[in-house]
């Protein structure tokens, strides 16, 4: 692969010619603000919050869509670049509920990140917000629609399996929103409870409803443990607190791993103290079950006893 070199505010690297901008900057430890970007994903550049001054280009360029050129010299961070990120982010937090002291998402939150970062506050206007729907049928995810920014990698992780593609847009300008199956709620549609859209929202609008209200980010203390369930070994975090496991959560499928229940709820009753009930979807609804049905042994442990008698 052909190599180019390339000055990111200052820093002088060569790197593969084929790389984006954002990727260039990881090499030399910069690290480029960005909400909807995903290098496991289809990159779409629907946030803009990555804007970069290129020198000799006469506007400004997203460094997750850009490529890089022989020469190119990059600012990350000049005054026109942080104006614009400042004007972003005050658009994202007028249409955005103040509730960052109550949110699950706090510590961990992308938005607050950098609204912290660039100075940007909540301020009082009469403009439009977001409604606040919030989907609390399953007993595993919650979705908050006024906490959403848009960045869609919630529906681009979910459409990378052909089997689910359970996500989308609909309607248009400040009408958009995600739905689940055409606008159906987690229990009616055909969704599977994976949770791969919530290991990649930025913000508190999908949230592990598992570990909600439990801990958060700076609370307790967490270990990365690999799914026993099938092969593609898919990795979660044990939560624990006060010397207990409270909670699991998945952490993002990368390489390929797809995320499932079964592994997730398999995780937690193998490291958890005290894991919640688990439910299973019958005919579109949640029903609290026993965990040998919701996990698939049933008729496994009923061999096991008439074969061990």
């Amino acid at each position: 692969m052909e190599n180019v070199g390339i000055t990111i505010d200052g820093r002088k690297t060569t790197v593969p010619k084929d790389y984006y901008i954002i990727e260039a900057a990881k090499k030399v430890d910069i690290d480029i603000p960005t909400l909807c970007y995903d290098p496991n994903l289809e990159i779409v550049g629907a946030c803009r919050l990555c804007l970069v001054e290129i020198e000799n280009s006469p506007k400004l360029e997203t460094a997750c869509s850009t490529k890089v050129r022989e020469g190119m010299v990059v600012y990350t961070e000049s005054e026109k670049v942080i104006r614009m990120r400042r004007e972003i982010l005050q658009l994202l937090l007028d249409n955005h509920p103040n509730d960052c002291l109550t949110c699950q998402k706090a510590g961990e939150c992308l938005l607050q990140k950098y609204a912290y970062k660039y100075g940007v506050k909540f301020r009082e206007h009469r403009g439009a917000r977001r409604p606040e729907y919030i989907d609390t049928s399953s007993p595993y995810i919650l979705k908050d629609d006024s906490k959403c920014i848009l960045c869609g990698k919630c529906v681009r992780t979910c459409y990378e399996l052909e089997e689910r593609q359970v996500l989308s847009f609909a309607n248009r300008g400040f009408n958009t929103r995600i739905v689940l199956d055409t606008d159906k709620n987690f229990e009616t549609s055909k969704c599977v409870s994976c949770n791969r859209c919530v290991t990649v929202c930025p913000v508190g609008a999908l949230i592990d409803k598992r570990q909600l209200n439990k801990t958060r980010v700076w609370e307790g203390s967490k270990k990365t443990v690999k799914c026993r369930v099938c092969a593609y070994g898919c990795e979660f975090e044990v939560l624990s607190k006060n010397n207990k496991n409270i909670a699991v959560r998945a952490k993002e499928p990368t390489n390929g791993r797809p995320l499932c229940l079964k592994g997730r709820l398999t995780t937690e009753l193998m490291y958890l103290d005290s894991p919640d009930k688990p439910y299973r979807k019958i005919g579109g609804k949640f029903v609290e079950s026993t965990w040998a049905k919701t996990i698939g042994v049933a008729d496994i442990m009923e061999k096991i006893e008439k074969l061990e008698k």
